[in-house]
């Protein structure tokens, strides 16, 4: 296809997401469990806007002339050299259950943006989103075999995709120890990976913070879509001038939510993804508690089914417990109280990973050297959580290899060819 033709193709797969909003926002509740309004005016329509964005690179993606200072060359003749971006090839897209229109969204249009086909593996838990974003492009007009998706468990489909020697790219976004796997299976034709893995984000408060952003914005960071976020603010450092307001504010905001069925408008944390993750979540509280660490609000399962598992603000904790070092994926924020701003980002970058932070501070000048010190991809300040197809979003450290969104997204799926030429 010209590029063009490929520009009005994302664009018409981002009208029939929008056109059919409310369907998919209604699938992916009760696939995944988070309550309607997340993906109705968020997840969904940010799906569609992955699309749009990169509809717009489709025809800006550009090689380039290079004078050269080569010494050699025949007698009257001139050297001519120049380089194209040509489409990496068959892309394996495996994506989580988190999110899971919103990841395949983000995989599959820079990649069909740059003229890539792709083999499209959603998490077994939360497929139906991406099956029904199958049957809405072909009805855009995806020409046969440029998307496949194919269902299935990691351990089976997943492990064939990323080592089958005809494919050329893997982009996968799930825990550091399968993006280990992945690496190891990428080696026998030396794919190319993009890993977004695993997460740990600190968010830092200082003393002279605006409590009426910082509160409801640390709340959001950890407790939007039941924690099951990758960058999900799980470790609060907060000054010790506020550390007693942000324990009590945070707690009281934990303790007024309400959980429920996703698709009831009054609810706003659904249940977590099943009751395998809601159990995970509650061995990493008991263990703990075990270890000296006390509960401010919340440390429990509920339900029937034992899926859901309450808001929960965990405090007495120390950096050496392991609900402080691995991911949880769950509605837990952990709060650590210090003194000076040294010892809040020695604390922060304790961690294997680097994916995301915050920092909230009325400071200009703190802000901005609390951002430059974190190791971390992403850095909010007075916000977190934000994201938009323009903004690159990746990880240091174990938390990944590469970038998605904006133009690092793009150059994920491209080649660059060197043509030199004796003209």
């Amino acid at each position: 296809m010209t590029p063009s033709a490929r520009g009005k193709l994302l664009w018409r797969i981002a009208d029939l997401i929008e056109a059919h909003v409310d369907e998919l926002a209604e699938l992916e509740t009760l696939d995944q469990g988070k309550s309607f309004k997340t993906g109705r005016f968020g997840e969904i329509p940010a799906s569609a806007e992955q699309f749009r964005y990169y509809a717009g690179f489709s025809t800006k993606i550009l090689g380039q002339t290079i004078p050269t200072s080569i010494a050699y060359q025949p007698a009257g003749k001139q050297i001519f050299a120049y380089t194209t971006r040509e489409p990496v090839g068959v892309v394996a897209a495996i994506t989580p259950w988190n999110s899971p229109m919103l990841m395949a969204a983000m995989k599959l249009a820079p990649a069909l943006a740059a003229g890539c086909t792709v083999v499209l593996k959603p998490a077994e838990e939360t497929s139906l989103t991406a099956i029904r974003l199958g049957e809405l492009m072909i009805e855009a007009g995806l020409p046969a075999g440029v998307v496949n998706i194919v269902t299935g468990f990691g351990e089976d489909v997943g492990a064939a995709l990323t080592a089958h020697p005809d494919v050329d790219k893997v982009a996968f976004t799930g825990s550091t120890e399968v993006g280990k796997l992945i690496v190891r299976a990428a080696q026998g034709n030396l794919k190319k990976l993009t890993l977004e893995l695993g997460g740990k984000s600190p968010a830092i408060i200082l003393s002279d913070a605006d409590m009426a952003i910082a509160i409801p914005g640390v709340s959001r960071g950890i407790f939007a879509n039941s924690g099951q976020v990758c960058v999900a603010g799980s470790r609060i450092y907060a000054h010790r001038s506020v550390y007693d307001e942000v324990v009590d504010k945070l707690a009281a905001t934990a303790g007024g939510m309400t959980l429920g069925h996703g698709l009831d408008p009054k609810v706003d944390l659904g249940p977590l993804v099943n009751r395998k993750q809601a159990d995970r979540v509650a061995a990493f509280i008991d263990e703990g508690m075990s270890d000296g660490a006390e509960i401010a609000v919340g440390g429990r399962q509920e339900g029937e089914t034992g899926a859901f598992y309450v808001p929960t603000v965990v405090t007495s904790v120390r950096p050496d417990m392991r609900m402080m070092r691995e991911e949880i994926f769950g509605p837990v924020a952990a709060v650590t109280p210090f003194d000076e701003v040294e010892e809040a980002l020695a604390f922060a970058n304790d961690s294997p990973y680097g994916l995301a932070g915050s920092v909230w501070t009325r400071d200009l000048s703190s802000a901005h050297r609390v951002a430059a010190a974190v190791k971390a991809g992403t850095i909010w300040i007075n916000c977190h959580s934000y994201f938009s197809p323009e903004l690159p979003k990746g990880g240091h450290k174990q938390s990944g290899w590469g970038y998605e969104n904006g133009g690092q997204g793009l150059e994920n799926y491209l080649e660059t060819k060197t043509v030199c030429a004796v003209i």
